[in-house]
């Protein structure tokens, strides 16, 4: 079954690296605005998250220009709406404007989870539907909206595969008992943060293992050097971070000026899946684990599509992916444009019920995942795997079917 459903995807590809001059050439762009189909595209493109909200947007965008390829959804070539979320505020007046104004049948968004929680409520109150591609938190689809569907994994599904890793590979790699593990969590403030975090602090304490403290900072008033002096003074052997690229470089750097860091820092995907982020702090972060949607270094058996998709992001932007949020974007997007396809209209009840007939099976896709939504609209077949930054390239080492490299119990650069 995964295997017949895995030919159309990369024919799909295939066909979309050949077809991308076409797709930007001026007959199109000339076509009048009632001939197309208007989906809105909500991500942080200025500020803090502009980078990350990029990568995750290029997933949309290449899916929308693979579909515009065989021709289109529901007879029309798609016209993605660009609108810009850099904050809860704006998040809900771009929808309002994508919804009214714009006439966008349908949401895709947005990569940050209060970013996504407030675009998410907007939408449910105007009535369109959402597909969220990336946001993590629980309470996202926890509220019971009609209209909403999400992609990805939760981060209850985060917080315990890092939990996991320390328990189950970190105390093999440095042979110590479950119980002689002392962690640290740290996390920002935001609803991303604290589900994520949440999440953690139960799976560490169903295990029976020692939880040294759990900070937490705004990134609108953090001050480092003394929060790292009190993770030091905790001597916690492995610290579990949720945070973005910022807090990230801040916090290495933190790390360089107190002369210490942990045995082992474990990040829960956002920044810590850039290669910018890896680039900017440079051999400090060699080792590093984090828990995320599948990258590009992973055992194809899982996730057929990887190869086929780096080398069409490649020709259609001239750069390797910064992370893998553009191929789980693209994935979750394809089967969204599926669904509105056989949805065969525009009104929201029938792209609802399209969705959510959605039945694509695990490894049916680029990624690996496959696509069912359950009753508040979230895809229980979702996986994120295990990587750790190794010869500044981020690889899979979890778990066993995803692998291809060790893990490796230190961080650093190897003297």
């Amino acid at each position: 079954m995964a295997r017949t459903a895995r030919r159309p995807l990369l024919g799909g590809l295939a066909a979309l690296a050949g077809g991308l001059p076409a797709l930007r050439s001026p007959a199109l762009a000339q076509q009048p605005e009632a001939a197309s189909l208007r989906l809105g595209a909500l991500f942080p493109f200025t500020g803090p998250l502009a980078l990350l909200g990029d990568e995750h947007f290029r997933g949309l965008e290449l899916a929308a220009e693979e579909r515009n390829a065989a021709g289109g959804l529901l007879g029309k070539p798609i016209r993605l709406l660009r609108g810009d979320v850099a904050d809860a505020a704006q998040a809900q007046a771009e929808v309002k404007r994508l919804q009214g104004t714009e006439r966008a049948v349908a949401l895709f968004g947005t990569c940050a989870s209060p970013l996504a929680f407030a675009a998410t409520q907007a939408a449910e109150l105007q009535g369109i539907p959402y597909i969220e591609l990336g946001a993590i938190a629980d309470p996202i689809t926890d509220r019971g909206f009609r209209l909403l569907v999400r992609t990805c994994p939760r981060a209850a599904e985060v917080g315990r595969m890092a939990v996991d890793a320390v328990a189950e590979q970190l105390t093999l790699a440095w042979n110590k008992p479950l119980g002689g593990l002392s962690v640290a969590v740290l996390h920002e403030d935001s609803l991303y943060g604290q589900s994520v975090a949440g999440a953690q602090e139960a799976q560490l304490k169903a295990r029976g293992m020692t939880l040294a403290e759990r900070l937490t900072y705004s990134i609108r008033s953090v001050e480092w050097p003394p929060l790292v002096q009190r993770l030091k003074g905790l001597d916690a052997e492995v610290l579990l971070h949720t945070g973005y690229q910022n807090d990230i470089l801040l916090l290495y750097r933190g790390f360089r000026e107190a002369g210490w860091r942990p045995r082992m820092v474990v990040g829960a995907g956002a920044g810590y899946s850039l290669t910018d982020t890896a680039h900017a702090i440079g051999p400090d972060f060699e080792g590093t684990l984090n828990v995320d949607v599948p990258q590009f270094e992973v055992n194809e058996r899982l996730a057929p599509g990887v190869k086929p998709f780096l080398e069409l992001y490649r020709k259609r932007y001239g750069s390797d992916p910064r992370s893998g949020s553009s191929l789980s974007n693209y994935v979750g997007a394809r089967a969204a444009f599926d669904a509105i396809q056989r949805a065969a209209a525009t009104e929201k009840d029938r792209i609802r019920a399209a969705l959510q007939a959605t039945d694509i099976a695990e490894g049916a896709t680029a990624n690996g995942w496959g696509i069912r939504f359950d009753e508040k609209g979230q895809n229980t077949r979702a996986r994120p795997i295990l990587l750790q930054w190794q010869g500044g390239r981020q690889v899979a080492v979890g778990p066993a079917e995803a692998a291809v490299a060790p893990l490796k119990g230190r961080m650093g650069a190897v003297g």
